[in-house]
Formats: structure tokens, sequence, C-alpha cells
């Protein structure tokens, strides 16, 4: 879009022009201005009265000479009846022409999509709609003919504004359309002339907002974006005015040159970026397929040497198997003779048990046969050392004479031992129960 198409502003206005105009008007505008209200060259003039007026005067005239040839007789009679009666004819014909004059002028025909604004005495009376009115107040008319089916599209540039970072776009332009929703509040209210100065600042403050928020880099977009919030201020602010906005978009926004310049290099690295991510991605892509096919040798060499190591292991599983069951029979044999060998010594053990069970019974035996005969020597040797023990001697010192003297006692005493002493009795040595051979005196 041309710098000089981005910098043409719509224009609304309203125009006077004949009925005969209203059409073209209201759908073409003229020279680029939109005009939605027309106000119509008034056609009702009074003028349709005069020939009612002058009708009656010739009808009261042509009731005068009737009277007046009443009273009289002969030629002014008939003079005065020609005259009455082209009176009557000229007040006749007069009447017809008024009464046709005013129904032609009381006919008002409102085009299609267009409201009529009546008015009697300036005062608003009421719409018409599209169609054909008859207006047969004298002092009715039509002040206003507004288009209010039509979507009027408009256009509002915004030059100069500034971004989230100061910086001024150099134009923003914003595309509306908007419909008449009610034709008397319009006309009554604002009228076209002011409504333009009212929507093009609404307009410029909310592009000046939404400038506000974005930062200069995103600014393009902007364009084509969502503008359903700014359509909604712009209808709260002008719904009092009887309009409503029914579209809106912001088509183009333009950046300053130094800008536009730095976007074109930021543009330029990011397409040299781009060709460098995609050539990096082929040669990744086949770098991927390149390792995909290794992986997948690989795969097929681990799956073989897979099959090989299951393989090895079956066959030792099989050896060891096989190692298992020579070793479980060793392993049966030597508990075999392990079982045999302990038996044979548990049968030795038992019966050196019995051999020693019966040689300690023959010991126990032997024993009490070596007791008995121990005892039975010692009673003989007792027996022997009793017969050759010394005989005890019995001094009485209490005979029956009952006199005994110090001096035989004394005599007794020293005999005694004397007499007692004999040679020692002969002893033997016994070993074990056994005597030894030897006997000593």
């Amino acid at each position: 879009m041309s710098t000089a198409r981005m910098n043409r502003r719509s224009v609304i206005s309203e125009a006077v022009a004949p009925w005969s105009d209203i059409a073209q008007l209201l759908r073409g505008g003229e020279a680029g201005t939109l005009i939605p209200v027309i106000i119509p060259r008034n056609r009702r003039r009074l003028w349709w009265m005069l020939p009612l007026w002058l009708g009656l005067f010739a009808l009261l005239t042509g009731v005068m000479l009737s009277l007046r040839g009443a009273d009289s007789d002969g030629a002014a009679d008939l003079a005065y009846g020609a005259l009455a009666g082209l009176a009557y004819a000229t007040g006749g014909l007069l009447l017809i022409i008024g009464a046709l004059w005013w129904w032609r002028s009381s006919i008002v025909e409102i085009e299609q999509g267009t409201n009529g604004v009546l008015t009697r005495y300036g005062a608003v009376t009421r719409t018409l709609d599209a169609g054909r009115h008859y207006l047969w107040h004298p002092w009715s008319r039509v002040d206003f003919v507004v288009d209010t089916a039509t979507e009027i599209p408009y256009s509002a540039p915004v030059m100069a504004c500034p971004t989230q970072e100061n910086v001024p776009l150099r134009s923003i332009e914003f595309f509306l359309k908007f419909r008449i929703t009610d034709a008397v509040r319009f006309v009554r209210t604002i009228g076209a002339g002011n409504f333009d100065l009212v929507l093009s600042s609404a307009v410029q403050d909310a592009i000046r907002q939404r400038a506000r928020q974005m930062r200069t880099e995103r600014a393009y977009d902007l364009r084509g974006s969502d503008v359903a919030d700014m359509q909604e201020l712009l209808n709260r602010q002008l719904e009092r005015y009887g309009v409503r906005i029914t579209g809106s978009n912001i088509p183009d926004v333009q950046l300053p040159t130094q800008y536009q310049q730095h976007l074109a290099t930021r543009e330029r690295v990011a397409k040299e970026r781009t060709a460098y991510e995609q050539e990096w991605g082929l040669t990744r892509k086949r770098r991927i397929d390149s390792l995909g096919m290794d992986i997948e040798r690989a795969k097929k060499v681990r799956d073989a040497r897979i099959v090989e190591v299951k393989a090895a292991l079956n066959n030792a599983r099989e050896q060891v198997a096989q190692l298992l069951e020579e070793q479980e029979t060793n392993a049966q044999r030597v508990r075999f003779e392990i079982e045999t060998r302990g038996r044979s010594g548990l049968i030795s053990a038992e019966n050196e048990a019995r051999a020693q069970r019966a040689l300690a019974k023959a010991y126990r035996d032997n024993r009490a046969v070596l007791q008995y005969e121990l005892a039975r020597r010692r009673l003989e040797v007792g027996a022997e050392l009793a017969s050759k023990a010394p005989q005890p001697v019995v001094v009485r010192t209490d005979g029956g004479s009952g006199d005994t003297s110090a001096l035989s006692t004394l005599l007794a005493a020293q005999l005694l031992p004397r007499m007692t002493a004999l040679p020692a009795a002969p002893t033997r040595h016994f070993k074990d129960g056994q005597p030894d051979g030897d006997d000593n005196a």
C-alpha cells in the first residue's frame, strides 16, 4: 500500500441534495467522502395554496354575481349569469389544480435501507421507513434521510504512534465498518460532521493505547491481530450516538525507515539462520540415518553374539550338568564307602566293646577271686599271727587274800616286759593281690 493511500483518511459528512440524487450520494458519496445523512431540498412550498385561495375567491365572486343577477333583469341578468358561470368554472378549476398540487407535494418516497426523520414545526415526530408516504400536514417535512442499513467503511490512519520503547511508528491504518442504528439520535445528538471528528479521535486514542502495549520488534504483529477489545471500547463510546461498530481490523503497519532496515537485516539473518538450520537438519538427518544403520548392524552382530553366547551357555550348562552328575556319583560312591567304612568301624568297635566288656567282666570276676583269696590269706596270716602272738600275763592284784604289797607290784612290773619279749612274726608282701614269694622275718 502506498504512502498516499496510507495518509488518506475517510471523511464523514452530510450533504444537501434533491430527492433524485439521494440514492447516488448515499451509495457512492462524492470525492471519497462518506455521506450517511442527506438533507433533502424541501420541495414543499405553500404555492399550492394560491390556486386554492384563488379558486375560493372565484367561487365567492360567482356567488356574488349570481345574487346580483337575481336582483336585475333583462340583459344585466344574462351578463351577471354569464360572469357567475365563468367564475364558478374558474374557481372549480383552480380548486382542482390546488388539490392536485397539494396531493403531489405531499408525496415523499424514502429510499430502501434508509429512514426519514419527520419533523413538524421543527420538532421531530417520528421516523419514516422505506417506501411512499403522504404528508398531508402543510408544515410536516422530512429534514434528514439517514442510511441505517449499509455498513459504512471507515479508514483512519494514525501517524507517529509511539510503541512501548517510545519508538514512533510511521503509521498504523485502522479499518472499521459502522452502521447507524438510531437515525433520530444520530442527527439530533451529534450529526455527520461532528461524528467524523469524534470517531477519528476515538480510533486514534484506541490505536495509541494498543501500540503502547506492543514492543517495536513485534509491531508487525498488529497486522491482522484481534481487535475485539478495541471494537467493544468504541461501541461503548459511540452507543449514545446511535452508532454501532460491526467490524474492525488493522490491515497495515508502517515502521520507521531506519527500523525497517534493522528489521530487514534481522529478517536476512533469520533467513540465513533458517537456511543454516535446514542444512544442519539435513546433515543431522544423514548422520542420524548413518548412526541408525550402524546401530542396526550392531544389533545384528549383537543378536548373532547373543545366539553364540546362548549356545555356549547351553553347552556349559550341559557340561556343568554332566560334571554335577559325575560329582554326585562320586559323592554317592564316597558316601557309600564312608558308610561302609563307618559300619565296619562301628561293628569292630562294637565287637571290641563287647570284648572289653567281657574282659572287664573277667577282670571283675578275677578281682573277686583275688579279693577272696586275699581275704583268705589275710585270715590265714591273722590266724598264724594270732597263734604266734605272745600270751598275756594277768597279774591279779585283787586276790582273795586281800594283802597286796607295793613290793610285789614293783617286781611284777619289772618282770612283765621281759616275759613278753618274743621274736617278731614273719611278714609277706603282696603285689596286685598275689604274694610275691619272698618272706621277710
